[in-house]
């Protein structure tokens, strides 16, 4: 009888039949269910009701039968799960990798007093944190990190090929109760994941909090958390801490200290931080530490040390910082390293040989870096690498074949894009687990199709830029099942038939080809979501087979079609409800834009560069005005709209407001069209990075809500009729960087006691600003180039200039400021084009700093002021840049600015405006026209050898043309008195000169107009010879002629660049035009515009 109650006592003891324990996780069963995709699946029925719970998959007991954990981890559940918080004894609760979709504030966290463990990352839960967490005094380890992933992972399945574009979001958020009320009470923890967990309110007092809240804290992940720096020295109170991660949070640089917080730790992540200064070298050698990365840090600054043998590290991630030097060869004592990544760094030298000992190496990615030499074969035979990445780099050579090519674990292998040659080694086609192939710009021999089909695990392969054949009989090759595909620039004139046998193909890219004609049907693939056939001249059918059961047009995603040669929008995208990104620029698009391209799913729309007329399709019975003043404008559709570029084109009437309101736009580009009103109120755009309105006709004054779009980098409203004082108050954007304004009406003075603090590009010239000339509001180490001509600023050239040690461009042409040449600008040291013309500067120009110099001086214009005395010779050695020759054949069409705003400018000379849209570093242009300079011409000028523009015109020089000059016969030679070999303008007008003008095959180019006004010149290309007197000069020009001169002053001849033989700055100091008439100069003024902005 006792052994019959001891055996029923332990049933009880040892298992969950007891009702109070088996009813709550009976319930929890019956209130899940599975949704993989947000929606019902199917029950959840994991656990069998009739054997004991305790043994029931995810659930743990203690020795009495209580149950003390429940792990329902990565499951797509959803639904209810109330009844576990009737389970007091939970001590360990795990339900990440769920998609739950909602908040968490109906459930009773308090009641689980016991609870040591609560992980709830990564299941979709939004909402603010519920302050009952705080209460659970037990708490070792907090997940409730990455709650957005799960999004992500739906994201994923409904774009394939996309997911890379999702960006992180923050659904949970600590408000109400803040940070500093949820960790106060949970003192013993040592794990806190919180990523992704919106913690702005309290974002600069986090690090004081933790450090003396959490003294036992071991784990501290905060990544993508709204936090702002930088970084305390506070951390250092953490002693047991040894993994920090701290991604994705505005941390600007590290604390003094940071050596000795780093000195515990396992594991460091900082990437994308916005950090700047010196990544401390030494970190890399602590003897802790495995993990670390800093990567997305383009400002800082970092070093690899020489390893010793037997570190540490397993991971290094050093990609998109400002990393310099050499991979050491060290590198290969790094025995454990399994991930090294310096992506979009400046390494360079050789790959290091010794790289082949690290047998460990799972990821290596060293692309779109400076590294040059061969690709030692060795690298394909580590026996974990299962991703290779040395693609945009300058490695040269053949790739040897390299051995047992059948076990190697390879999966991803990019090699594009270098300069590597002879055939592709056949190992490669022989690795057994490849699946994604870049081999692309490169200059492979025998490149055939064929080759690849033994690839049977391939789903990925780029051949674009590569010079190989397609076999005639392509269509029956047994060519892998592909879901990538790209063939761009590959001088393919017909869409290639093997792709009518690729039916699982997502991505297809065959743009910048020769491919011509209708796109043919089998091109349609189901499984398609992005199409890429941008500069192809291509067309659409009519209608398509939709009817036929056998054809299934896809649902696209992507669709690129720029430079098409398109005159309408494409009929088919009528069907396509689920477009995100849609290019149809640098067609031949015109007319109204219709009311089914504005899919709800856009968000991005590239328009620019068309003939469009509207954003609104007139309805039948309504007129343009009432359209426009709807509150439900086609466009207004969008929500999810992110970038909108209808640049140049002829859009009329207002700009919509409810651009203003979308939350998610990023980039507004509706520059060069006929917008007229106000600008719309941007208070709700809070995301807005970049807007562009520039060359419009919009008026009154400029919204003050754009102070509310904190994240604004790039402004552009120039070449408008906005009529307001200048913007100070967007000193509060705090990553402004390109301000413009310019060809507005502007106006007052600009003086202001705030700085701007990110500022970079400031362009308000062509306004009415008047008073002093004030830099004081400006960041003088930020800035990099100024234009403020145009305006009625006077007064002396503010001396703190001289601070902007990297101001490139300097333009405050055509105002009135009185001063001496500001030879003080020497000490720029990257100051590359200079414009004082058309001011009231005045005096001798002969102090400089020949230890100096100008550096970088290319274009200098002084023109039309008072300067006066002999052309010293110091100041033409001054001008060092002038005196370097370029061989325009070789050197690279770089241009002066930055991928987000690149500098223009204006090169004057009487009557003629040469605009330069774009300023090529090679252009150099010297103009010192209408000057009071005298004496003679100084033989020195040979010294500035690289000019292509030079105007001395309207001066009161005198005497022989130097002899020196008359060296230049043959343009091809190496003599070394070769100077001004690559003239390409040259004006020497309405100067006392006398002699005979020196002959050679670069004067020869020259008409009569550049030595017109000087009489006692004589020969070739003059029509007077040097042994005659008394032929007639013409006069400068008179009062009769001015009302016509004045209409020829208005002229822009654009220039983007210059050829080898293109006279880039025809500098006639009086042309006379007559037999033009003036109507065709009317006609001239008239379409200028309209011209400027096709060029673009």
């Amino acid at each position: 009888m006792n052994t019959l109650h001891s055996l029923i006592s332990s049933l009880f003891l040892f298992s969950c039949f007891l009702p109070l324990l088996l009813a709550p996780l009976l319930q929890l069963q019956h209130h899940l269910y599975h949704a993989p995709n947000f929606t019902f699946s199917s029950k959840f029925d994991l656990w069998d009701v009739n054997t004991d719970c305790c043994s029931w998959d995810g659930v743990t007991c203690d020795a009495y039968g209580h149950v003390v954990g429940i792990d329902l981890s990565y499951k797509n559940l959803s639904g209810s799960f109330h009844s576990i918080f009737n389970l007091h004894r939970l001590q360990h609760l795990n339900l990440s990798g769920n998609n739950f979709n909602t908040t968490l504030f109906s459930y009773g966290f308090d009641k689980l007093q016991n609870l040591t463990h609560l992980n709830l990352s990564s299941s979709c839960f939004h909402g603010q944190i519920p302050v009952e967490i705080s209460f659970l005094k037990r708490l070792v380890s907090l997940d409730l990190s990455n709650q957005d992933s799960c999004y992500w992972r739906y994201y994923k399945v409904l774009y394939p090929g996309f997911y890379n574009n999702y960006e992180p979001q923050q659904p949970l958020k600590l408000e109400n109760p803040n940070f500093k009320t949820l960790i106060k009470n949970v003192r013993f923890l040592t794990e806190l994941y919180l990523d992704g967990v919106n913690i702005s309110t309290q974002s600069a007092k986090w690090c004081e909090t933790t450090s003396l809240v959490l003294s036992n804290l071991r784990v501290l992940s905060l990544s993508n958390c709204v936090l702002k720096g930088p970084l305390r020295s506070s951390l250092s109170r953490l002693s047991f801490l040894s993994k920090l991660i701290l991604d994705w949070n505005l941390l600007s640089h590290l604390p003094p200290n940071f050596l000795e917080i780093s000195s515990r730790l396992v594991s460091l992540s900082l990437s994308n931080c916005n950090l700047s200064g010196h990544f401390p070298t030494e970190i890399l050698l602590l003897p802790k530490i495995q993990s670390i990365d800093i990567s997305f840090n383009p400002q800082l600054m970092v070093q690899l040390p020489e390893f010793p043998a037997n570190n540490a590290l397993q991971s290094l991630s050093l990609f998109y910082t400002n990393f310099s030097g050499k991979l050491p060869e060290s590198i290969g004592n790094l025995k454990f390293l399994t991930n090294l990544e310096l992506t979009y760094s400046n390494i360079f030298g050789p790959i290091p040989s010794s790289i082949a000992n690290l047998s460990y190496l799972v990821n290596l990615d060293l692309r779109s870096s400076k590294l040059s030499g061969p690709i030692h074969s060795s690298l394909f035979t580590l026996p974990s690498l299962k991703t290779l990445y040395l693609g945009e780099n300058q490695l040269v050579g053949k790739i040897d074949e390299f051995p047992n090519a059948s076990s190697s674990l390879i999966q991803e292998l990019d090699i594009g894009n270098n300069y590597l040659t002879g055939p592709i080694p056949k190992s490669i086609l022989q690795l057994p687990w490849l699946e994604q192939l870049y081999i692309e710009g490169n200059s492979f021999s025998s490149m055939k199709l064929g080759m690849f089909v033994q690839l049977k695990n391939l789903k990925g392969l780029d051949l674009s830029n590569v010079s190989w054949l397609i076999e005639s009989d392509n269509r029956s090759l047994t060519f892998p099942q592909l879901e990538s595909l790209s063939l761009r620039s590959c001088n393919l004139t017909e869409f290639p038939e093997f792709i009518k046998r690729q039916d699982k193909l997502v991505v297809l890219d065959l743009s910048n080809n020769h491919i011509h004609g209708v796109v043919p049907n089998w091109l349609w693939k189901s499984s398609l979501s992005s199409l890429h056939l941008s500069f192809n001249l291509i067309d659409f059918p009519k209608k398509l087979p939709l009817s036929d059961a056998n054809f299934s047009f896809p649902m696209l995603r992507q669709l690129l079609l720029e430079s098409c040669n398109i005159s309408a929008f494409p009929e088919f995208l009528k069907s396509q409800e689920y477009l995100e990104e849609l290019d149809l620029s640098n067609n031949k698009i015109s007319g109204a834009i219709p009311n089914w391209v504005w899919k709800k799913s856009l968000r991005y729309l590239f328009l620019a560069n068309n003939h469009l007329s509207s954003l609104d399709q007139l309805l039948p019975n309504q007129s343009s005005t009432s359209s426009q003043t709807s509150l439900t404008r086609p466009i207004c559709n969008l929500s999810q709209l992110r970038n909108f570029n209808a640049s140049h084109n002829n859009l009329s009437g207002t700009i919509p407001n409810c651009l203003g309101k979308m939350n998610d736009l990023y980039l507004l580009d509706l520059q060069g069209n006929n917008f007229s009103g106000m600008l719309p109120k941007f208070s709700k755009a809070t995301q807005l990075y970049i807007l562009k309105v520039s060359e419009n006709r919009l008026e009154g004054k400029l919204p003050r809500s754009l102070a509310e779009c904190t994240q604004l980098e790039v402004l552009d409203l120039g070449n408008n009729k906005m009529n307001d004082t200048f913007p100070f108050w967007l000193e509060k954007l705090p990553y402004l960087t390109v301000l413009i304004l310019r060809e507005n009406r502007f106006y007052g003075q600009i003086k202001h006691r705030f700085v701007f603090p990110t500022l970079d590009v400031l362009d308000i010239a062509s306004n009415q600003f008047s008073g002093e000339l004030s830099i004081d509001f400006l960041q003088a180490t930020r800035l990099r180039s100024l234009k403020i001509g145009g305006n009625k600023l006077e007064g002396k050239l503010s001396r703190s200039l001289a601070n902007c040690k990297a101001l490139e461009v300097l333009d405050l042409g055509n105002n009135m400021v009185h001063d001496t040449f500001p030879f003080w600008l020497e000490k720029l040291p990257s100051l590359n084009v200079l414009i004082l013309r058309a001011n009231r500067f005045y005096s001798t120009i002969t102090k400089f700093d020949m230890k100096h110099g100008f550096p970088k001086l290319r274009i200098l214009a002084i023109a039309s002021n008072n300067f006066s005395g002999d052309l010293s010779i110091e100041f033409l050695q001054s001008l060092k840049a002038m005196m370097q020759l370029t061989n325009d054949d070789k050197a690279k069409l770089d241009y002066i600015g930055e991928s987000y705003y690149q500098d223009s400018v204006t090169i004057f000379n009487k009557g003629i405006e040469l605009f330069y849209e774009k300023i090529l570093t090679t252009l150099t242009c010297l103009d010192l026209s209408s000057n009071s300079f005298h004496g003679r011409i100084p033989e020195e000028i040979q010294m500035l050898r690289s000019l292509k523009v030079l105007n001395m015109s309207y001066n009161s020089f005198s005497g022989e043309i130097p002899v020196a000059v008359q060296n230049l016969k043959d343009l091809e030679s190496l003599d070394l008195l070769q100077l001004l070999t690559f003239l390409e303008a040259l004006n020497l007008s309405y100067n006392p000169l006398e002699g005979s003008i020196p002959q050679g095959n670069q004067f020869s180019t020259f008409s009569n107009d550049s030595y017109r006004g000087n009489p006692k010149l004589c020969g070739q290309p003059l029509s007077k010879k040097c042994n005659e007197d008394g032929l007639r000069v013409p006069p400068p020009p008179g009062e009769e002629e001015q009302s016509w001169l004045y209409a020829m002053s208005s002229w822009k001849i654009v220039l983007i660049g210059y050829g080898s033989g293109l006279v880039a700055g025809l500098c006639i100091g009086y042309t006379v035009l007559n037999e033009l008439g003036n109507k065709w100069v009317d006609k001239f003024k008239k379409h200028g515009k309209r011209n400027r902005r096709r060029s673009r």
